[in-house]
């Protein structure tokens, strides 16, 4: 199960950092069911592990975190592997609550600030951004979202789709490209994050050249997540995709460039909304 969850989040087979850092916190389970002689071959196995599952997606600070809060909580901290696997139980479950619980409350504190009849731009596909609008629909408030299809995954498209299934949500699909063309109809921006690390604001490529746009046009900008991507001792590695994603047939000549994620300077964001609250930056 663990090097399956390796191969899955080097693959990005999961569109949301929350789910990653779930998914390889729940992987680790499988040391519970292994044999150990003693609690520091436990430990070692569990470094070893843990470490394996962070290094899948160094760009992930949920997952950063979630795999140090467990060794944390259990490297050198008991004397039997039985009781090293109770202490790994329960930092799991802590791990996971913490990010599931982080992600609800964020996307609670973001639908308070949905107003009736807004118009809304988002890129790419955030769970908890997504979360917020239905809660805010489900409140009762009618919107218009414009979505960008976040190229070359084509991300955005999912966003429009489950946008489509909600009530009281009127999506618009464009190409990235055309985010200025509609921005002058639109009241905010709102994105996700892949994490924030002092002034910079990691997230999906693209990003950028939206919030600068939504500057100069004075729309302000959110960005909602978990307080857990909000991180100050992590050190950003951009992840550069196959080519195939940009162009299938490569041409002779040409070095095709495919960065997953682009650094926006958090002075370009308006409000910061974790599950710690609304945050005016």
């Amino acid at each position: 199960m663990i090097d399956e969850t390796v191969a899955e989040i080097r693959e990005m087979r999961s569109h949301s950092s929350s789910a990653v850092a779930v998914k390889a916190a729940t992987a680790l389970r499988e040391l519970l069911d292994r044999e150990y002689v003693a609690a520091d071959a436990f430990d070692r196995d569990l470094e070893h592990n843990a470490g394996a599952l962070r290094r899948a997606n160094p760009s992930h600070a949920s997952l950063h975190t979630a795999m140090r809060s467990i060794t944390d909580a259990v490297l050198g901290e008991a004397d039997t592997p039985e009781e090293a696997k109770e202490l790994l139980e329960d930092a799991i479950e802590d791990a996971v609550e913490r990010v599931e619980a982080g992600k609800r409350r964020a996307a609670a504190h973001a639908a308070d600030t949905i107003d009736d009849s807004e118009t809304i731009l988002t890129h790419d596909y955030s769970s908890t951004v997504l979360e917020a609008i239905e809660t805010a629909c489900v409140e009762g408030c009618h919107l218009t979202a414009y979505v960008t299809e976040a190229r070359p995954r084509y991300l955005g498209r999912k966003t429009a789709r489950t946008l489509a299934g909600m009530d009281r949500v009127e999506p618009h699909l464009l190409v990235d490209s055309a985010a200025g063309y509609v921005m002058d109809e639109v009241d905010r921006v709102i994105v996700g994050m892949d994490c924030i690390v002092e002034d910079t604001l990691y997230n999906r490529i693209g990003t950028y050249p939206i919030a600068a746009v939504a500057d100069r046009e004075d729309v302000p900008v959110t960005v909602v997540g978990s307080s857990t991507k909000v991180i100050d001792d992590f050190r950003f590695e951009n992840e550069f995709r196959a080519s195939s994603e940009v162009m299938r047939e490569p041409v002779e000549g040409v070095e095709i460039e495919n960065p997953a994620y682009d650094a926006t300077p958090t002075a370009l964001v308006d409000t910061l909304i974790t599950d710690e609250g609304v945050q005016e930056l």
